[in-house]
């Protein structure tokens, strides 16, 4: 426990590291608080769960496509300037999507969202890879921690206002504007990064993937169809399959984001203690039992409970392959983790029209047994990941 205690001190009392983790934190913010809104946008236009499907993929679309574009901002830029302009876009960006009076600007405004959303992804993260290369320590994990910390809060929040009758454009107005002024307060901080080209930097900005990061590609699908079941999912399932109460609706998805947020907390620990291949296989598992127990039709408890199983064991996921990905050789920064999401968001970006079709076609629980049969792969090919850069 004393060691725990001492990365958490290390981390919050060291200025640049704690800096990014509240970046990474704003993030997360936002993005729960649109989770739990999603249920509102369907009953808005009245969506059947494979139109909702389509209206998500919008989202997605936009990260898929601004990766590239995130690699060059930050060639042309630097990561820090472009941590800090993005992070207040997508502030403004997140806002939109509740005031939409149709489904085709509700759309447009979620691209824009996913624009944004992917450069300041893309930014922080190489900003975390910065200082864990410069400065020798270890803040992969907790960032992602903080960004899930963020996620939950967003969703209990969201949910709870406005189950009890905040307007949500009031609520996601009030998050946009907290979210703009931490990232204009934190950007002495950010800027105080130290930003150093890579030794093997060839300057490319995107790069046909090499066998490291087709590995790193094949578990970031499954990873990703689990954590975008969930963001685009979870508060759907609470409504309409557990029949949860309005004002609990975003819980599940806040359950699943502390578990994830506790998982990333302990995880540079427990990276360090276990190694990266051994950490990925045991949370492929953990996430395959949490989607059983999910969809075992044993009620609000069972299935939140689930919830947080699957957010154990992706918690890791992330700060391994993302890491993994931005140390590649022969990448500019921020190249090898662009070229990676660019592939490896195809099943983020499919999968929430995917759940959809098939959750009209059978059922949501069905849709989400396939999703934790994704995870059971995960957990055999991180097993074969010995050549995969995430040893």
């Amino acid at each position: 426990m004393s060691v725990f205690f001492q990365h958490f001190q290390s981390f919050f009392s060291h200025t640049r590291s704690r800096a990014v983790g509240f970046v990474f934190a704003s993030d997360g913010l936002l993005y729960g608080s649109w989770s739990a809104l999603i249920p509102t946008i369907k009953t808005k236009f009245a969506l059947d769960d494979a139109q909702l499907g389509l209206l998500l993929f919008t989202l997605p679309l936009g990260i898929t496509l601004a990766n590239p574009l995130a690699a060059l901002m930050i060639k042309r830029y630097g990561m820090r300037q472009s941590t800090i302009v993005s992070m207040v876009l997508a502030a403004a960006a997140f806002a939109l999507p509740v005031a939409m009076p149709s489904v085709l600007l509700t759309g447009l405004s979620l691209f824009l969202c996913g624009l944004f959303f992917s450069i300041l992804n893309v930014a922080m993260n190489t900003c975390a890879t910065s200082i864990e290369r410069s400065e020798h320590i270890r803040i992969m994990s907790t960032c992602h921690g903080m960004w899930s910390l963020g996620a939950m809060t967003g969703s209990a929040l969201g949910s709870t206002l406005t189950g009890i009758g905040l307007a949500p454009l009031v609520y996601m107005a009030i998050m946009a504007l907290g979210v703009a002024f931490s990232g204009l307060s934190l950007r002495p901080a950010i800027l105080s990064i130290q930003e150093e080209p890579r030794a093997d930097d060839k300057g490319a900005t995107f790069l046909w993937p090499n066998s490291i990061l087709w590995g790193l590609i094949v578990l970031s699908l499954c990873t990703n169809l689990a954590e975008g079941a969930m963001a685009d999912w979870a508060a759907v399932y609470m409504r309409d399959i557990v029949l949860a109460p309005a004002w609990m609706v975003g819980w599940g998805f806040a359950a699943y984001a502390f578990f994830m947020a506790a998982g990333r907390m302990a995880g540079d620990i427990l990276l360090l203690r276990y190694g990266n291949r051994q950490v990925l296989q045991v949370g492929g598992a953990v996430v395959a039992l949490g989607f059983a127990l999910a969809i075992s039709g044993q009620g609000i408890f069972a299935t939140l409970l689930g919830f947080a199983m699957i957010g154990a064991g992706v918690s890791l996921g992330a700060p391994v392959l993302y890491g993994s990905a931005a140390r590649a050789p022969g990448m500019a920064p921020g190249a090898g983790l662009a070229t990676m999401n660019t592939f490896a968001m195809g099943t983020f970006l499919a999968g929430p029209t995917v759940i959809g079709f098939l959750a009209k076609s059978t059922s949501l629980p069905f849709a989400f047994g396939v999703v934790g049969t994704f995870a059971l792969f995960w957990c055999w090919k991180a097993g074969r990941a010995a050549g995969l850069g995430v040893n």
